[in-house]
């Protein structure tokens, strides 16, 4: 299928889908922002949030939020902030290779990959504390009062800074009147869920909290050579709370929380031949492995890797190495304290913080049966957070009332270590030799049972002449490289040292009674210092260059195509030797005013009305990947400076975004209606990819002036015959005609009907159009993009699917006059098209899809008891979270030697997916006193 074809068809489905959701918007209210910290329970009982750092009715709030209540969340089964795509249509949290590193996205903004050198463009707070990367957030919650989701860029209220919004998580606190309550649950999976907590005073002036979960699961993947399952649960949460209120003036909160996760995550299965044409004809269940037409496929294949996982489609059997596992430890813990002070004119808040997380996850990460690539289990962690956070805010009200003000400070010390011991695997070398051999002219000499993968009785001289080199050096790079096993990377560490400072203010102007002008400001001082140290053992790399390097400059386009395929799968992502003991270091020091304007009225009580201006901002950093060094094919010794000269090329620049709404919200007792109109335009947005070698991290900029297609290459995705070579360098663009990269913009519209006490309807729609420019170029200065993004001038952001509509329905009736209450609940989430891949390769095209969660149950008088029966995922919806390229699994194409078809996107790429998680259904029984 041709990309335009993709493209027509992927529009229809848009548009087919579009209707159904606007059907169903027009026919069940919008979505409802739930009740939160409130004492009411009627139902209209008004909604209260925090989000301008004061209590204030949400209809009352001139910004988009979503609050989310504990009653809510229960219902919808959330145990992290995953769940919460099932009622935030402007939400997708998507894990992808980690859980810890989890990515949130607003309005199809968020931070991609598995890179924790980059910020969140969605940062977690839990409790006021900035959370250092928003994948914690997906660890178990406890007892939660609320959920804030805040859309748009943040900062001038405290906290950590942001460019697309924030989610505020709000844990219930201590109370002065004693109550428990407890849980256990079982499902599918052989899933064990028990949770409990207990609070009460332990004087008249200090109370107590105490929360805690468990969790145990079966995984959803099953492997196959290992016998044992994959992406499986076992981890627990504690949580200790103490509240101290000696007098009405003053409150002081301490918390201290420890979660610890012992799990195997993350598998993934190959996209089928049905997404990905060039995987080859696999349809017929006897088609023999040499008889595929994609040669990666063939070499796969005939080193053990199972011929049907290239067609499993949603299958969720997975061949792993054998002795290979994604074992992985988690810890994350720290303490924090918050006291509230009421001087009389003002009011002090104060929270301090230190908090840390470490990681560790091994991983067959080449995802299949052949051992190519790897990363062994350690008891040392593979990424470690070490935060302090410091917020000051002193707030209160002048001019008898006309102005609410607030002015802070917020101070942040991370120290981040992260290490790797990334390695080829003991089939690696046998893999390379038989990927060059039969990719290209060398073909016809295509032997995987034989040495260096070369039919018997073929010397140099057979093996130069069919690839244009010459010399005998030819045949030793080859032996050179099949011995490539079990080499690379022995520790690395990476270190980063950041502390970020700023000042802050937040003003409400009360003009009139119903006339109101917000201004907020806030200055940002970052500083961040980058160190790291190789150790490696791959010196077949140095070996190889040493060999073939000449024929890189050979006259012959074949003969250099050969060098470079012989050196590049020598040395893949920098793996050498000659960077042993090697160390390099950088800072970087930015800081930027941010702020917001915004101009409500109240025509009448029941009404709002606003138009607000923000400027947003995330800050810079490194890419924590020695891949993106360089170039793989030349040696460092070929760079002046060698490494230390190259490390520039990991630093990457602020993000920062102009944003623009104008809202309406109305609210009378039991109806509550939403709608937000919104544009946001981001300058040096933050893209992190994988291309199947290395993992690269660019700013994402856009030219007001035409490229006439310098910024891609053509060819690579048209099929047409004017292939641009000299793209990498043409695509470049006059500074001053730079401007942003990405565009955001659409509506959302959101309301709830409540028209009894037991009865509650809920829906949303989101309608956003998150794409990039038509012209792009790699940063600020108009460098040209990276040809491994070569499809994204124009194009939708991946994760971005253009509508969204969320619907629930909650009625809790009562049965007889005994106190008994029922439970009946179901939500829904109804996507579009998107793609899943930061390249936008059509092969990681998702397809629309609706997801579907019901309860019912009965409740004791009071709620005292219940007992629950749930299912999640309920229709078995299967889709991708996200599809990647396989690490170095990318065929050649039938003559020649070149290691990309120059007539499709992504070429002979093969293609891996992490699958969401399969339908679940279970039983839990709830008690409280």
């Amino acid at each position: 299928m041709t990309t335009s074809s993709l493209r027509a068809a992927r529009l229809l489905r848009s548009s087919a889908l579009g209707v159904s959701i606007a059907v169903a918007a027009v026919s069940v209210p919008a979505f409802a922002q739930d009740a939160a910290d409130t004492t009411d329970d009627s139902a209209d009982a008004p909604i209260v949030v925090t989000a301008q750092g004061r209590a204030q009715l949400l209809s009352d709030v001139p910004v988009a939020i979503s609050a989310v209540s504990a009653e809510t969340l229960q219902n919808s089964g959330a145990n992290d902030i995953r769940q919460l795509n099932q009622v935030a249509p402007s939400l997708l949290v998507s894990s992808t290779g980690s859980e810890a590193n989890g990515s949130a996205r607003i309005r199809g903004i968020g931070t991609v990959g598995d890179n924790p050198g980059l910020e969140s463009s969605v940062p977690v707070f839990i409790d006021g504390v900035y959370r250092s990367r928003s994948g914690i957030g997906l660890n178990e919650l406890g007892e939660i009062d609320r959920i804030e989701v805040q859309r748009g860029p943040q900062g001038t209220l405290g906290g950590r800074n942001s460019s697309a919004g924030l989610i505020s998580i709000y844990s219930k606190k201590p109370d002065f009147n004693f109550g428990a309550n407890g849980e256990i649950t079982y499902g599918n999976y052989d899933y064990w869920r028990l949770a409990g907590s207990v609070t009460g005073p332990i004087g008249d002036t200090l109370a107590a909290r105490l929360d805690g979960v468990w969790v145990k699961r079966d995984g959803f993947y099953n492997d196959t050579n290992n016998n044992r399952d994959v992406n499986n649960r076992d981890r627990y949460f504690l949580r200790g709370q103490l509240l101290f209120e000696p007098t009405d003036a003053l409150s002081v909160r301490l918390i201290a929380d420890y979660t610890y996760r012992d799990e195997e995550c993350c598998a993934a299965t190959y996209v089928s031949s049905s997404v990905n044409p060039y995987i080859g004809n696999l349809n017929n269940p006897g088609v023999p492995a040499s008889a595929t037409t994609n040669n990666i496929v063939r070499v796969l294949a005939d080193l053990g890797q199972p011929l049907a996982a290239f067609n499993q489609g949603y299958s969720r059997n997975i061949s792993v190495t054998p002795g290979r596992s994604f074992a992985g430890k988690t810890k994350d813990y720290g303490f924090s304290g918050q006291i509230d002070y009421d001087l009389g004119g003002a009011t002090l808040t104060s929270i301090t913080a230190y908090r840390e997380y470490r990681s560790g996850q091994a991983g067959d990460v080449d995802y299949n049966a052949v051992d190519i690539l790897y990363r062994a289990p350690s008891d040392d962690a593979y990424r470690q957070f070490h935060t302090f956070t410091q917020e000051l805010r002193l707030q209160g009200e002048a001019f008898d009332g006309k102005l609410d003000w607030l002015v802070g400070g917020f101070y942040a010390n991370e120290k981040l270590r992260v290490r790797d011991n990334l390695r080829f695997g003991s089939q690696y070398g046998r893999f390379a030799n038989c990927r060059i051999i039969s990719g290209g002219g060398l073909a016809g000499l295509y032997s995987p049972t034989n040495p260096l993968c070369v039919v018997p009785g073929v010397g140099p001289a057979t093996i130069a002449g069919a690839s244009g080199a010459s010399g005998p050096d030819i045949l030793a790079a080859f032996t050179a490289l099949d011995g490539l096993n079990d080499r690379g990377s022995i520790n690395d560490v990476y270190r980063q040292n950041g502390e970020n400072w700023a000042l802050f203010t937040h003003n409400i102007f009360h003009i009139t009674d119903t006339l109101d002008f917000t201004f907020g400001l806030r200055y940002t001082n970052d500083k961040k210092k980058f160190s790291a140290t190789f150790t490696n053992d791959n010196t077949v790399c140095t070996t190889v260059q040493g060999l073939v390097l000449d024929d890189l400059s050979s006259t012959n386009a074949t003969a250099r195509a050969l060098a470079g395929a012989l050196i590049g799968l020598s040395c893949q992502g920098n793996s050498t030797a000659e960077l042993n003991n090697v160390s390099i270091n950088d800072k970087r020091s930015e800081d930027e005013f941010t702020g917001t304007a915004i101009l409500s009225f109240k025509p009448v009580d029941d009404l709002m009305v606003y138009a607000s201006y923000s400027r947003g901002y995330k800050a810079g950093g490194f890419n924590l990947d020695g891949s993106a060094l360089k170039s793989p094919i030349l040696p460092f010794a070929a760079t002046p400076g060698g490494a230390q000269s190259l490390v520039g090329n990991l630093q990457f620049d602020p993000e920062t975004v102009n944003s623009y709404e104008l809202g309406a919200k109305y609210s009378s007792g039991p109806f509550s209606a939403g709608l937000t109109f919104f544009r946001s335009d981001f300058s040096s947005f933050q893209l992190n990819t994988f291309n199947g070698t290395v993992f690269l991290v660019q700013n994402i900029n856009g030219c007001s002036s035409s490229l006439n297609g310098g910024d891609r290459d053509q060819s690579k995705f048209t099929g047409a015959p004017n292939y641009n070579a000299a793209a990498a360098t043409t695509g470049a663009c006059p500074s001053d005609d730079v401007g942003y990269g990405v565009r955001s913009q659409g509506f959302e519209l959101e309301a709830s009907l409540v028209p009894a006490r037991s009865f509650r309807m809920t829906a949303g729609l989101t309608y956003a159009r998150t794409k990039y420019r038509g012209n792009l170029v790699g940063n600020d200065s108009g460098a040209p993009l990276d040809q491994a993004l070569r499809l994204l001038p124009g194009n939708n952001l991946s994760n971005a699917p253009e509508l969204v509509a969320t619907s629930s329905i909650a009625w809790t009736p009562d049965i007889g006059s005994s106190g008994l209450t029922g439970l009946v609940y179901i939500d829904g989430r109804m996507t579009s098209d998107y793609n899943t891949g930061s390249d936008l390769f059509p092969q990681k095209e998702q397809n629309g899809y609706a997801i579907f969660n019901a309860r019912i149950g009965l409740r004791g008088p009071d709620e005292k008891w219940g007992i629950e029966f749930w299912g999640q995922n309920i229709f078995n919806k299967q889709y991708a979270q996200v599809a990647f390229n396989s690490p170095f699994q990318e065929g050649g194409t039938s003559t020649g030697t070149a290691f990309a078809d120059p007539q499709y996107p992504g070429g002979r790429q093969l293609f891996s997916q992490f699958l969401a998680e399969p339908r679940t259904y279970g039983v839990t029984l709830r008690g409280k006193f």
